[in-house]
């Protein structure tokens, strides 16, 4: 098969993952995925760098990027009146090329790791995107809301911050289409995607008349000739996103055990395919993760393998 990235009709995006400890190891990926053609770079968040603060500190040295962009930022443990400045700031160094991705975490991060409340995960995202929008838009916000309270303005000259909201239920979904630039997806496959997730967060959007949102999908991939092998590695690395209610529920949608079994593993024509897939769906976006998985004399080649054809994918 001979298909390029621009017949699928996709814009491209490179994840770098949530385990990414230094600077410099951001900067060499962000260096490969540049000169391999990528339209955009995105940093997680969980026990890593600080992505607005990573992206601040690398984006000038990457004009190639159309996009920086976080995927995703936890609400849990900031406040708007905090996280606009930062975003706005991002915003500055980048030239106007960042985009904000925000989601409500999970249970076990709010209450076991911060010991905030997640009764309410929905009203407090609500109300926080409200916050957020006005200080983008606006450069001001008063939200007296019922989880969260936010009043003042900001004085950043920088251009309004496009959000992501990851959005995996129904309520999340519409307030993504009617309130948001679209939706960043983790642990969703096509079939999830195309039933559950571009109807809703369609549908959304044009009640807000609001245009077309935008669909970004994580997909890992790994070139090799052992895929059964590798979706088992990674089904023991990923068993704790198994079991978080969000995953679970999107999971079943998709009728696969794990985020392990949606990984792309195989042959460059078997990957190829099911990335169009994900296009057939509704995908406007992908965020690609390189599988690292394997054993340690083999991990390297793959990953080599993997990146020379995404190299010849984007060429």
């Amino acid at each position: 098969m001979s298909v390029t990235s621009g017949a699928l009709g996709c814009r491209w995006g490179y994840g770098a993952g949530t385990a990414v400890g230094d600077l410099d190891s951001l900067r060499e990926q962000a260096t490969w995925a540049e000169s391999a053609g990528f339209d955009s770079f995105w940093v997680s968040q969980i026990f890593g760098v600080d992505p607005i603060v990573a992206i601040s500190a690398i984006a000038a040295a990457h004009p190639g990027f159309a996009e920086f962009g976080t995927s995703v930022v936890p609400l849990t443990g900031r406040h708007p009146m905090s996280l606009a400045p930062s975003a706005l700031t991002a915003q500055a160094a980048t030239d106007g090329r960042f985009t904000l991705g925000i989601g409500p975490s999970h249970k076990m991060v709010a209450e076991g790791f911060f010991g905030e409340s997640f009764a309410r995960p929905f009203t407090r995202t609500k109300e926080f995107v409200e916050a957020l929008v006005g200080l983008f838009e606006n450069g001001s916000t008063m939200v007296d809301g019922e989880e969260l309270f936010a009043s003042g303005w900001l004085t950043i000259d920088a251009p309004p911050v496009p959000i992501l909201l990851a959005a995996l239920g129904p309520k999340m979904l519409e307030l993504a289409g009617s309130m948001t630039a679209g939706t960043s997806l983790g642990s969703c496959g096509p079939k999830t995607i195309a039933s559950h997730i571009k109807p809703k967060i369609d549908a959304a959007a044009e009640a807000a008349d609001r245009g077309q949102p935008r669909i970004m999908a994580l997909v890992v991939i790994g070139v090799t000739n052992e895929p059964d092998a590798r979706r088992q590695e990674s089904r023991e690395s990923s068993k704790m996103y198994a079991e978080l209610p969000s995953y679970r529920a999107m999971l079943d949608i998709e009728q696969v055990e794990s985020p392990a079994d949606l990984m792309l593993a195989g042959s460059e024509d078997e990957i190829t395919e099911g990335l169009a897939r994900y296009v057939e769906a509704g995908v406007t976006d992908f965020r690609i993760g390189i599988s690292n998985a394997g054993p340690a004399d083999t991990s390297p080649d793959e990953q080599q393998a993997t990146r020379e054809y995404l190299e010849r994918l984007l060429a």
